[in-house]
């Protein structure tokens, strides 16, 4: 009976370890758009790098990985979410006079607290530079829970999935505090 439950407890680990959570798509922010749509400037994106670099995944409460769809690193993820508010708003142009860059310098989570945590520096080829740090909320279910013997803590399931669901909304956070900033129209000029 014993070395039947001590199976069923590495399977049910082995099988936790499987599990993925997929970061949806970035969605526009109508409220993002409209502040860029006020400061009116052409601007260029280039490249974003991240401290560490490529990162596409990070693991959430030993059940598997919240990773980016497609693989793709974070700070690509972001790069790309700013220069889709850009392209709506009419701002975005390859051949604009100024291109901003940014680095990662911080991201991570807490599924216990419901938090993204980012620290991003966006830098201007016009020489100046602005550092955007948020602390998104987002609900997260109740801290870890023992499974029982053969099943999966539903509890750390649905909060990693709830972690994935959160992001494009804490991009968006980082992408208003950006574009919402008082300093932000000097850096595109």
């Amino acid at each position: 009976m014993l070395h039947r439950a001590i199976g069923l407890l590495l399977v049910a680990l082995l099988g936790a370890a499987c599990s993925s959570y997929t970061i949806p798509r970035y969605g526009l922010s109508a409220e993002n758009v409209t502040g860029l749509k006020k400061v009116g400037q052409k601007v260029n994106v280039g490249r974003f790098t991240a401290t560490p670099l490529g990162r596409a995944e990070i693991g959430c409460r030993g059940r598997g990985p919240v990773r980016t769809a497609d693989q793709r690193p974070f700070e690509d993820y972001i790069r790309r979410a700013l220069i889709d508010e850009l392209k709506i708003a009419e701002m975005f142009a390859e051949s604009a006079p100024v291109t901003l860059t940014g680095h990662l310098a911080k991201l991570d989570f807490s599924s216990m607290k419901g938090e993204w945590l980012m620290d991003l520096t966006f830098t201007s080829s016009n020489g100046r530079s602005l550092v955007i740090s948020i602390v998104h909320d987002y609900k997260t279910g109740p801290g870890f829970t023992f499974p029982q013997l053969g099943g999966q803590s539903s509890a750390d399931e649905r909060a990693c999935t709830e972690t994935a669901q959160a992001f494009p909304g804490a991009v968006q956070v980082l992408i208003g505090k950006l574009v919402h900033h008082p300093e932000f129209a000097a850096l595109v000029k």
